[in-house]
């Protein structure tokens, strides 16, 4: 278990900490935490600390980008070690717990992953034991590891397109690429047609081995309404998929 050879949490580490709490969007979501932006194509990517890598990890659950409120939990973890310091890898490991697609879209993806009955291969009772009991079998991440933004929103991977945008491109090869990499052929979740799409894009460039990814999973957000159809018309295709690779 390592931090990512990417991070910056040393840069901002002190500007988290030293942020007024309660903790209110514009005190972070401004001009001293960006770190890239492509004013053209109306994008933002700011920093946010999802920095810590599971190198014995058995699964990878990707994502897009983590969103806003990913991104205030996690400045909120940081906070919260303000009177009892520890180490940056403590800090950086708790941040994923707690914020990795926290909220509903947890409860949805578990639900999904159960169904599945990828605990079963794993030797757990429920996936929901990934986000505690067993994180040690998982790494949550997301292809832009960091927030991006566009017109002010969440990046939902599709406008402008995530390949074909050079900026986005970039943080994909130069941060997400390295982590998979620092991983042995894990199973690799992605959530949703865009993470699919970059997927495969590093498979066809020898970044990752595109046997191993489970593709036909939808995005679990409750804003994504054809959710239970994705999930019910590739359900099986994904059955056999894991039995196949940890057979």
């Amino acid at each position: 278990m390592t931090i990512a050879p990417y991070s910056l949490f040393d840069t901002y580490k002190k500007h988290i900490l030293n942020l007024p709490t309660p903790l209110e969007v514009n005190s972070f979501k401004n001009e001293q935490f960006i770190l890239d932006q492509d004013e053209k194509k109306h994008l933002e990517i700011y920093y946010a600390p999802f920095e810590y890598i599971n190198e014995n990890a058995k699964v990878l659950i990707v994502g897009i980008t983590p969103g806003l409120h990913q991104m205030k939990q996690a400045y909120s973890t940081v906070a919260s070690f303000k009177e009892n310091p520890a180490s940056d890898q403590v800090i950086l490991h708790e941040v994923k717990k707690q914020s990795s697609f926290e909220g509903p879209m947890r409860k949805n993806l578990i639900a999904m992953l159960d169904e599945l009955q990828l605990h079963s291969y794993l030797g757990i009772s429920s996936t929901s034991e990934l986000f505690n009991t067993a994180s040690n079998l998982v790494q949550t991440t997301s292809v832009i590891t960091y927030p991006v933004f566009y017109k002010g929103k969440n990046y939902n991977g599709s406008t402008p397109n995530i390949i074909n945008t050079e900026l986005l491109r970039k943080y994909i090869i130069q941060n997400f690429a390295q982590e998979i990499m620092r991983i042995d052929n894990p199973l690799i979740i992605p959530l949703g047609v865009n993470v699919s799409k970059v997927l495969t894009f590093l498979g066809e460039n020898n970044y990752l081995n595109s046997n191993s990814i489970l593709h036909g999973f939808p995005h679990t957000s409750g804003g994504n309404g054809h959710r239970h159809k994705q999930f019910a018309e590739n359900k099986e295709e994904m059955k056999q998929k894991l039995k196949s690779y940890f057979g």
